[in-house]
């Protein structure tokens, strides 16, 4: 894709037109299989595998390490996650991650195989539609970049490997997973000047510099959770700034990798670098299932309740300053600033400003029409609004009634992510110094 391309007008077309094929074979040669280094040589059975969604697994060792992967039915995304052994892999000067998977079942299923980044790095894809009984190598490029050249991935930090089987299947699905293997040789990878790393998600009290899943007392024992970040230089006693994110939706495509939970945020570090502002990452809450919604807004009455709660108890009891709080979200989060945050008066007044990227209240999409945007942003009590990578002519009515001052900028990653926020560019520079002067 073009860095020129409107990310919004992209995204759209990804929900609306479907996904785009990718490269998903590459030709291997006799010294590239000879030099092959196996990725699952630390796995001795499925109890070793991470996280499964809607799949059973076992392993065939015997085989030379095979995974089963099996599914009755599946209603969206299901996945088996390949952890890395506890010191990691060493793939900095490897070229690809490879995997030979094999279409068991009696159906045509698709296919997506990822190496996923860690410390707030994005992912890498293959793609492919396999016929019953067809088998592919599906091979991911470790020194894939953003339309713009910016990296992907640190291949020297990679979280997990996941083979994701997408869409809705009423039949079984079977996959025969082989040869999970870096191969190819690549020069010593150059980390961009300026990029910053999200600090490991902990479960664990918080911290200075620690970021870790924080429940409400109420929420303990069910899978809802925030996840909390206190600077470096927080200590007790201070007040600090606020940032407050909400993440995109749920959507796995060769474009875009986004888990919809609060664990993939990364703008609020972006900002603030980890010093002199608490980030809090806030979830779409499903109080029936006390679950986290991933897909759409949950219950949009209760997440807005439930973000009044969190703010005002990481006022109380971590200092965080409630007259200096900016919200701001990704994708289905951007449009949440309006959607949720200005949802009634009462969260309507938390915030001292609005930032919102790729996405914003009154697009459309999922009920968030511009003319319900309109209603919600009379409620705006806040000073200022910036827009990263949004149109400004699209968000004029909305800023109108919101009667406030916007900013605007393009990032130029030309993609549906969130990379830049960690990236040293232009447009970051000015998110912070923007962020800067509002809690000022």
């Amino acid at each position: 894709m073009p860095a020129t391309l409107n990310p919004l007008l992209f995204c759209l077309a990804l929900f609306l037109l479907g996904p785009v094929r990718a490269p998903v074979a590459l030709a291997a040669t006799p010294a590239d299989l000879a030099d092959a280094e196996s990725l699952s040589a630390h796995l001795h059975g499925s109890g070793d595998l991470g996280e499964l969604r809607d799949l059973t697994v076992a392993w065939d060792e015997e085989a030379g390490g095979t995974l089963w992967l099996t599914a009755e039915k599946t209603t969206g995304y299901a996945w088996a996650v390949v952890p890395p052994p506890r010191q990691g892999w060493k793939l900095a000067r490897r070229a690809r991650v490879e995997a030979e998977i094999s279409n068991r079942g009696p159906k045509s299923v698709k296919v997506l195989f990822w190496v996923v980044g860690d410390r707030g790095w994005d992912a890498v894809p293959a793609m492919a539609r396999l016929a019953p009984g067809e088998t592919r190598t599906l091979a991911c490029p470790l020194r894939a970049t953003f339309p713009d050249g910016t990296p992907k991935l640190d291949p020297g930090q990679i979280q997990q490997l996941q083979i994701m089987v997408r869409g809705r299947h009423t039949l079984p699905v079977t996959l025969e997973v082989r040869g999970l293997v870096a191969a190819g040789a690549a020069p010593d990878w150059v980390r961009p000047s300026g990029r910053i790393d999200l600090p490991p998600l902990l479960d664990a009290p918080p911290s200075a510099g620690q970021r870790v899943r924080y429940r409400l007392a109420e929420d303990e024992g069910t899978g809802l959770y925030s996840v909390l970040h206190l600077p470096a230089d927080w200590r007790p006693g201070a007040a600090w700034p606020l940032i407050v994110e909400f993440p995109g939706n749920i959507f796995f495509d060769v474009a875009c990798y986004s888990t919809g939970r609060p664990d993939q945020c990364v703008i609020g570090h972006g900002i603030a670098r980890g010093r002199g502002a608490i980030c809090l990452s806030l979830p779409f809450v499903d109080r029936a299932r006390g679950a986290i919604a991933e897909d759409g807004w949950g219950d949009p009455e209760a997440t807005a309740a439930y973000a009044v709660r969190m703010v005002g108890e990481v006022g109380d009891k971590f200092g965080a300053d409630l007259r200096n709080v900016l919200l701001t979200g990704f994708s289905r989060g951007a449009i949440a600033c309006g959607f949720i945050g200005l949802r009634d008066d009462r969260i309507a007044t938390l915030w001292k400003g609005f930032h919102m990227c790729q996405h914003y209240d009154g697009d459309g999409w999922n009920r968030a029409t511009m003319e319900g945007a309109i209603e919600r942003a009379l409620r705006f009590r806040g000073r200022a609004v910036f827009h990263t990578d949004n149109d400004e002519r699209a968000v004029q009515p909305v800023i109108a009634a919101m009667q406030t001052q916007a900013t605007y900028a393009r990032s130029g990653l030309g993609a549906h992510a969130t990379a830049m926020f960690l990236d040293d560019r232009p447009s970051t520079r000015q998110l912070r110094q923007w962020f800067a002067d509002l809690v000022r």
